[in-house]
């Protein structure tokens, strides 16, 4: 893709003697993007969207991007010279640099931060970072140049650098482009990659010696080897070998040792006679298998109509959304879209909400397009972040599947955006900034190379549905599940009819347990839903009603039975488990409610034949740790799987036949004007995890107001009706989609600060939008990691100008507030279109 260099408005080019300059982007939250001059030795390898190495204050250094070169010399001071350019091909292209651009603009950060979220690590060398020897790598530095040299060996020495050593060593102040070379030959690695919590998979693949790689000497090892020849287990192994690699290419070892069934010994033996070879190497997670289109399968007729009408929509406008029950089969009508839009080509972003249900799909997309398809999510090392960011790049990868940050990748040639489970919160980006949800951005980056882009959900955010309804995206229809399956009966059971002890919530109702004992009788899979880990959320001490809370924050501690810890959900803190009253020295504490680890408990001691596992934050950790739990219950290797939301969210088994809702009070009881919405989209997408395949699919949900109108619709399957009276209310209260909202969190350690902190600055706003503001108030939990918490919600109306001014009145209202001395410590946090 060919970018532009200059503004040339005036004629300039680089050839005149009139001197050029750069605005430069650097991982910081700047206020703007300062200026550099470029010296003339690097005039001819500067270009927009290269990496450059410039001095920021006294010695600090970063690698920064190229965003726009000019000839406007600053007027008020003399911009320092960039000290080096990194690269000579720029690593983003002028689409990603407007996409950062409109994101530091709408969500009020600066495009440093942008910058910060969007790299991997290794493009974002500054002057603190260490690097760090790649012990893999081995001892043979003959590749390297003489710097490169230097530098990799006293790393093998100390094993880690600072950038200040390195430049000791090299004795200049240039080591940018040194390290870089370093990173990209896989000597070294950033310090941050080395956070991940997985080490890289490694496969032994086994070889054979080369100077038996022509017929001759192979026939005469075959043949004339007496050594050989007495040892028969050897020599079986041996032909098993040189058979496999006929038929496969390369053997591993487990392979090996296993389609043979011979022994370790046996293997170590022709390797010590130097007939055979061992050779560790590092596997990617993804296998590139050959790029090929297999589509083996035909839409019905419902899903003809719907991916028509989805086209249709497509001509006239940029966005379409496809509104479709559960398991009515959105994904193959997304298989055809791919289709097409690669066989022009072009590349394909498909975004999840979560990394849990990425390995389901890959699988299937992968059967389709083998090697067109990538995967890019926040479990990978920065390493194979490089790797897939390059293939994107150079535009080798066709197909990208990934969370919110793959909207980041450099793409050449974007045709198609699909966003499956567009309602999903967690596309939203809570901390640090930019707080940008995935799904918007991804629509305005399809609209910078004017592509299309697919919205899917059996439950429609209330704003996207609103927007398709108003006409502004196209809509497609999709109400009839795949192979004319029905949607499960959904049965409400009154817990108030249960009577239990200490008035604690019950977990297992006996009508469900029965209804478990007869799935399981047949054979057939259950998913319970809490949406709440641990052991127990909470204990109160019997005698004095006293709740164990954390100390850094506003909130109860949650046990945790399998770590024998109370830990606090908000800052990560854990204390060791109390049995003593702190306040009356009682030693009776009631638990209340229930947590997933809790009810894993109780199913094993009621189901004990029955296999049951976890699904949730704290058992599923490392980049893998999904996918094999989703293998096993596909596998059918574990009959009940209790779980949070990841268990929800799109993921498709066949041999499911119940699924059970434990505490529906719990997501009807928040004080939050999206409540029901929430609470109906959850409980619709886990109930559309039951009779997927087979008739016989039920759902049930226990609560102790079974009145409750959010029920009525989730037991009728009635999105729309849902929608029609939460419209009704958001307009009549002015909520989104009728307002925009920003939502601004005021920050400090004392309380009397950011009071009067949040007062003072909404009391300046209060003039000009009065009308729109809400508070500033405390929030529920009104200290979280030491600090006091203020809020203030202005909702706007939808309107561009107003909503452009109020974002400007803001940060400078900010900047104001930051000027006094008394308020100068507190933290604003403005977070716009808040979740």
């Amino acid at each position: 893709m060919e970018l532009t260099n200059i503004d040339n408005e005036k004629g300039h080019s680089v050839q005149e003697a009139k001197a050029l300059f750069a605005e430069i982007i650097i991982p910081l939250a700047l206020p703007k993007n300062y200026t550099w001059a470029i010296p003339e030795r690097l005039i001819d390898s500067v270009h927009v969207g290269c990496r450059v190495e410039v001095n920021l204050g006294k010695n600090k250094k970063y690698a920064g991007i190229v965003k726009r070169l000019h000839h406007d010399k600053p007027e008020l001071f003399d911009p320092k010279e960039v000290l080096n350019v990194l690269d000579v091909d720029p690593v983003i292209y002028e689409q990603q640099l407007q996409l950062w651009e409109w994101m530091a603009s709408y969500y009020m950060c600066s495009e440093g931060e942008v910058m910060a979220a969007a790299l991997p690590s290794h493009f974002k060398l500054s002057s603190e970072t260490v690097v760090v020897f790649n012990e893999e790598f081995g001892e043979d530095l003959s590749s390297l140049d003489h710097d490169e040299y230097l530098v990799a060996d006293a790393l093998s020495l100390k094993k880690e650098l600072k950038i200040s050593e390195i430049q000791q060593i090299l004795d200049s102040s240039h080591v940018y482009p040194v390290i870089n070379q370093l990173i990209n030959k896989r000597v070294c690695f950033v310090w941050e990659s080395l956070k991940q919590t997985y080490s890289p998979k490694k496969e032994t693949y086994v070889l054979l010696n080369p100077q038996y790689n022509n017929d001759e000497s192979l026939s005469a090892l075959l043949n004339e080897d007496k050594k050989l020849q007495r040892a028969e287990k050897q020599m079986e192994l041996l032909l098993s070998y040189l058979h496999f690699m006929k038929t496969t290419g390369e053997v591993t070892r487990s392979e090996l040792l296993k389609k043979s069934g011979a022994s370790d010994a046996q293997l170590k033996g022709l390797v010590d006679k130097n007939i055979l070879r061992i050779e560790k190497r590092n596997i990617e997670r993804l296998h590139y298998l050959p790029r090929d289109i297999q589509i083996d399968f035909e839409l019905t007729e419902a899903q003809k109509k719907a991916f028509e009408e989805i086209k249709s929509s497509l001509q006239s406008r940029q966005v379409c959304l496809l509104y479709g029950v559960t398991s009515s089969g959105k994904t193959q009508i997304y298989i055809k879209l791919i289709e097409e839009v690669i066989r022009t080509g072009k590349q394909v972003l498909y975004m999840l909400p979560e990394i849990a249900l990425t390995s389901q799909i890959i699988r299937r997309l992968q059967k389709h397009f083998g090697g067109y398809i990538g995967i890019y999510h926040s479990k990978f090392s920065q390493n194979e972040r490089v790797e897939i960011w390059n293939k994107v790049r150079s535009g080798e990868m066709k197909v990208v599947l990934g969370a919110r940050s793959s909207v980041f990748l450099p793409y050449s040639d974007l045709g198609l955006v699909i966003c499956d489970e567009e309602h999903d919160t967690s596309f939203k980006q809570q901390d640090p900034a930019p707080r940008y949800n995935g799904r918007d951005a991804a629509i305005y980056l399809s609209s910078l190379f004017g592509a299309k882009a697919v919205l899917g959900s059996a439950t429609p955010a209330l704003e996207s549905y609103h927007n398709a309804l108003a006409g502004k995206y196209g809509l497609a229809e999709l109400m009839q599940r795949y192979g004319d399956m029905q949607l499960p009966p959904i049965e409400i059971i009154d817990t108030k009819k249960f009577p239990h002890h200490d008035k604690a919530k019950l977990m297992l109702t006996p009508k469900l347990v029965e209804e478990m004992k007869e799935v399981i009788a047949r054979e057939r899979q259950v998913i319970l839903f809490q949406n709440r880990r641990g052991y127990t959320p909470y204990q109160v001490c019997a005698v004095c009603g006293w709740i164990p809370r954390c100390k850094n924050c506003d909130v109860s501690l949650t046990y945790h039975k399998q770590k024998n810890k109370l830990v606090c959900h908000y800052c990560g803190a854990t204390y060791p488990p109390l049995h003593t009253c702190l306040v009356c020295g009682s030693h009776k504490f009631i638990e209340r409610n229930f947590g997933t680890e809790r009810i894993e408990e109780q199913l094993k001691e009621i189901f004990s034949e029955a296999k049951v596992a976890r699904m949730d934050v704290d058992s599923v950790r490392g980049k893998n740790a999904h996918d094999v739990l989703i293998r096993q219950f596909e596998q059918r290797r574990i009959d009940i799987l209790v779980g949070t939301q990841m268990v929800v969210k799109g993921l498709d088994f066949d041999h499911v036949d119940l699924v059970g809702i434990l505490d529906a009070d719990g997501l009807l009881h928040f004080a939050d004007f999206r409540v029901n919405e929430r609470a109906f989209q959850l409980m619709e997408q886990v109930s559309g995890r039951a009779g997927r395949k087979t008739p016989g699919g039920k759902v049930l949900i226990q609560t102790s107001n079974p009145s409750h109108p959010v029920l009525k619709y989730v037991q009728e399957h009635d999105y729309k009706k849902m929608c029609a009276e939460e419209l009704e209310s958001r307009k009549q209260f002015f909520y989104p989609p009728f307002s925009r909202i920003i939502h601004i969190t005021f920050k400090h350690k004392l309380k009397d600060i950011v009071e009067r902190a949040a007062v003072h600055f909404s009391d300046s706003l209060k003039n000009k939008y009065g009308q729109y503001l809400v508070g500033p108030a405390e929030p529920v939990i009104n200290r979280i990691r030491g600090q006091y918490l203020m809020e203030l919600l202005v909702k706007l109306p939808r309107d561009s100008r107003t909503i452009a001014q109020c974002k400007k009145d803001l940060m400078e209202q900010t900047a104001i507030l930051h000027s006094e001395k008394s308020f100068r410590s507190v933290t604003v946090i403005p977070d716009v279109d808040a979740m």
